[in-house]
């Protein structure tokens, strides 16, 4: 069973039971497989044979049918490949062989799911996620960019892969290609088809999916009209904190003289903010259940909240030890096993008109080219941006169609069938508006939606309801898969940004470094200009005042920075130019907290007068401090404490130096005082919608939910969203709300009623105190009475689980295919950001996914490191070979030119030419 793909609410308790117990039929069948799988018992003999089955050969030579000549697999004994190759088709080609060789089941998951068809391997329990996706539209998209908009080299690039994975299935069964299809042929017959490259071009939706920007901030604000005032919602939305926190581009503006952005320009005056009138307050039946939907969607890149993103910075030479640029990369993605980075080389052995490609990094399987790394010339990093890319529209439909500027206008429809693996083909119909897919009719608690919402005096009669309809521009073809090559063969910044300007979605923000001395940043991306609002609340659908103009954002309007005088870039999901700026990016950026960390670091040692060196860029990816922590540490010692083992956890905090690592008590304590202050003076104020699942509270029923003579009785209210999602999840947007208010100790976030035997909570050192007695207690629970046995690492803990087969069903399965705990340090906001929410519990849900510096003077003194291994194969030796390492935050040695890679290989693979 995928991870993150159980069927969206909305079904019947009766259907959801019946789900649930035809998966727990099927895993059990697959324990038993994994049983012999494993070498369980009598089954030993043949699971070895079944595992060993699908290693890669590595050595030696295989005829790879198309090459026109032959290609030499240089791995290390990382079992990291390096690929030389004559051609740009030949080395693609190899590329596709060798990553199926170490990846396919992951790849084949991938492709199901972006193509709405998980059903067709894991049946019928995933039919409602393929409805979704499949009103998306993802596959569909990228049939239409194959078909319509990429580049001819792009095209030959691609189906040049799909011929190296297909050649590598060529004659193989299910248990020669992994072990998850020897489990999977005992529930159904399921058999790999072969690969196309629309199911490479399909997966950037995926990514683009979960950067998606600030959709569950739209949905959020909307559903907290139920309980909160709108300045109360604006206190838990604060403006972005310029004067503290610096953005990414600290000038610059459109000038006036050329229409285009310039670095030195004055900027002509920031936009203003304008929200949608009354159309959006209360929606809590529709939006609800849209949020449990997009729940359910797998979140392959991770959770979608305030304190995931990523960190890059780079550092010109003026101020390093090398005298020429360093590179820092590490985005903050869900843990999965194996991890979603793949890395790779891709090396012509001559640069030439019919080989131009000399380039090592990152890549996802399934996808040819490096993602992020450098080439001979050149080193980039990604962050994201963070811009909002979607918008959600209100509609009033009827049978007929949707109304539209006081017309009725007929939906654009598609049927889709769903094949489901031992079951009936299912069929659906999408309909569509002038704003984008109707994503409510995939919902049954969505079908009449907004039948309390109140709306203004000009929104058209509610009948049965409103539908939500999705605007995004992942769902526009467009041109990302040629940016991925045209980096790959940048040489300078101008050709570095005529790449940028095709990576349309998603908006990433990208870091440049060259061996000429120079370091930049760009902004790309399709961002939308809206005609009224501003993207934070759905807008009304009815009303041809509000959608978006035709053309998005100039490229040549959006920021970017080439060797700024201070010496270096930090892109950490902060806000990327002040509010002067002409055009709205979005107003929901990061809070900034990271990037500022990195920021100060920098400049204390740079204005000390050191220089900055690989090993400084690595510490700096581990470092550890809270800056939350910084802020309330010094409150919370003052509070008075009458209970002396409440007093003695408190003492944990004295001579605390705010750093989170592992072995640390105090960083233990000081994290479970600050989900408990959340909790207290946020968290229980929410709707129920927006509270973790189990998180059960008494509270006074929304006004008009039942009779007015039971409205000042108590009932009884339990959180329904997922943990990983719920809120407050204690990003950088609670450390700003909370500071906002720390110094007022009389404000009524501080104020808590009586609960059950709990007194009410009058001030804010009122609540501090019981943040801290109620943590204590936790914490008792947790890790023990005893406090000099605990420790950071104990509650936060890492666990890769496989994103298929390995997140379900009993221990047996798990321990086959899942690895750990590891105990981290690092959390929140910290630059070494092993991210968990705090309204959920203390469990790592994302991570830095890769880390890399890159020394642009000796390419060959660069370092990575990944967070699982080279293989997908369970028991290969690379599966987590190098996670021990990213856990103690060190960097593998990183191979580029020939010599170098000589050096380091153990296993050389020669691909002929038949």
């Amino acid at each position: 069973m995928p991870a993150n793909t159980t069927a969206p609410s909305g079904s019947s308790a009766a259907k959801k039971t019946s789900r649930k117990k035809g998966r727990r039929a099927r895993l059990f069948v697959i324990v038993l497989v994994l049983a012999l799988v494993a070498g369980v018992g009598y089954g030993a003999y043949w699971s070895v044979s079944t595992v060993r089955a699908s290693y890669p050969q590595t050595t030696g030579s295989i005829e790879l049918k198309g090459l026109s000549g032959d290609v030499d697999v240089k791995r290390d004994d990382y079992g990291i490949p390096q690929i030389y190759a004559d051609t740009d088709s030949d080395l693609f080609r190899a590329q596709g062989f060798v990553q199926a060789q170490d990846r396919f089941w992951e790849m084949d998951v991938r492709r199901h799911m972006t193509s709405g068809r998980l059903s067709e391997m894991f049946g019928a329990g995933q039919v409602e996620t393929d409805s979704f996706l499949r009103t998306l539209g993802w596959r569909k998209v990228a049939q239409e960019e194959y078909d319509k908009v990429l580049d001819e080299d792009t095209k030959k690039n691609l189906q040049a892969y799909a011929e190296g994975v297909n050649a590598y299935l060529d004659g193989k069964d299910g248990a020669d290609i992994s072990v998850e299809y020897a489990a999977l042929g005992l529930t159904n017959d399921y058999k790999p088809t072969e690969w196309t490259p629309v199911d490479s071009v399909a997966w950037l939706k995926a990514m683009a999916w979960d950067l998606r920007g600030n959709m569950q901030d739209e949905i959020d604000r909307s559903l907290m009209t139920s309980r909160l005032s709108d300045e109360q919602i604006e206190d838990l939305y604060p403006d972005y904190p310029y004067e503290k926190n610096t953005p990414i581009v600290e000038r610059g503006g459109v000038s006036p003289a050329t229409g285009k952005y310039d670095p030195e320009a004055e900027p002509s005056g920031g936009i203003g903010s304008e929200t949608v009138e009354g159309a959006t307050e209360g929606l809590n039946t529709q939006l609800s259940a849209l949020s449990d939907t997009l729940d359910e969607i797998p979140a392959l890149l991770g959770p979608n909240g305030n304190g995931i993103g990523s960190n890059s910075w780079v550092v010109s030479g003026e101020h390093t030890t090398t005298g020429n640029a360093l590179l820092a990369n590490d985005p903050h993605l869900a843990p999965q096993l194996p991890s979603l980075w793949y890395q790779m080389g891709l090396h012509c052995r001559q640069l030439s008109e019919s080989c131009r490609y000399d380039t090592a990094g990152y890549t996802f399987s399934g996808m040819p080219g490096v993602i992020i790394g450098h080439n001979q010339d050149i080193a980039w990093g990604f962050t994201n941006l963070g811009a909002d890319v979607t918008d959600l529209f209100l509609e009033k439909v009827s049978a007929d169609g949707y109304q539209y500027d006081g017309k009725t206008q007929p939906f654009v429809t598609r049927e889709e069938t769903i094949k489901v693996a031992g079951g009936r083909s299912r069929k659906i119909t999408v309909r569509e508006t002038n704003h984008g897919p109707l994503v409510s009719d995939r919902n049954g608690e969505l079908e009449k939606v907004g039948k309390k919402a109140p709306v203004g005096n000009t929104a058209p009669d509610r009948g049965d309801g409103y539908g939500v309809s999705l605007k995004w521009t992942a769902l526009e073809a467009g041109k990302s898969m040629d940016a991925v090559f045209e980096l790959n063969r940048a040489k300078d910044f101008t050709s570095f940004r005529k790449a940028a300007e095709h990576f349309e979605v998603p908006s990433q923000n990208l870091v440049y470094a060259d061996t000429e001395g120079h370091i930049g940043y760009q902004a790309p991306g399709k961002i939308p200009v809206r005609l009224k609002g501003d993207g934070t609340m759905p807008s009304p659908g009815w009303s041809a005042d509000y959608g978006w103009e035709e053309e998005y954002i100039p490229f040549d309007e959006l920021p970017y920075e080439y060797d700024p005088d201070r010496g270096y870039i930090v892109t950490a999901n902060q806000a990327v130019i002040g509010d002067e700026y002409e055009h709205m990016l979005t107003k929901d950026w990061g809070y900034g907290a990271r990037s500022q960390r990195i920021n100060d670091l920098l400049k204390k040692k740079i204005d000390g007068g050191e220089k900055i060196s690989t090993d400084d860029m690595q510490t700096m990816q581990m470092d550890n401090q809270s800056a939350i922590a910084a802020k309330l540490v010094p409150e919370l010692k003052k509070i008075g404490i009458s209970d002396k083992d409440v007093r003695e956890a408190q003492k944990l905090l004295e001579g605390w130096d705010y750093t989170q690592e592992p072995d640390s008590a105090a960083a233990a304590y000081f994290n479970g005082v600050w989900r408990n202050i959340l909790k207290l003076a946020f968290g229980n104020k929410l709707p129920k919608e927006m509270r973790a699942k189990g998180d059960c509270i008494y509270v006074k029923p929304v006004a008009g939910s039942g009779p007015v003579d039971e409205q000042d009785k108590l009932v009884r209210e339990c959180g329904q969203r997922a943990p990983d999602a719920a809120q407050p999840d204690g990003g950088d947007r609670w450390y700003e709300v909370v500071e906002n208010i720390l110094d007022d100790r009389d404000n009524e976030w501080w104020k808590v009623p009586a609960q059950g035997r709990e007194e009410a909570i009058d001030s804010r050192d009122e609540l501090f105190a019981r943040a801290m007695e109620d943590a204590r207690w936790e914490l008792t629970a947790e890790l023990g009475k005893d406090m000099s046995t605990w420790s950071w690492g104990r509650l936060h803990q890492l666990t890769l689980r496989n994103q298929t087969l390995g997140t379900e069903g009993p221990d047996l399965l798990q321990r086959a295919l899942n690895r750990g705990p590891w105990d981290l340090g690092g959390g929140e906001a910290a630059v070494n950001a092993s991210g968990w929410n705090a309204a959920g519990g203390y469990e790592v849900i994302w991570v830095p996914s890769m880390r890399m510096v890159v020394n642009v003077e000796d390419w060959d003194k660069s370092r990575w490191i990944n967070l699982t291994g080279a293989s997908g194969h369970a028991f290969s030796a690379h599966y987590t070979d190098q996670t021990d390492k990213w856990v103690e935050g060190e960097l593998l040695d990183w191979s580029f030119e020939e010599n170098a890679v000589e050096q380091s290989t153990v296993d050389t693979l020669t691909l002929k030419k038949p």
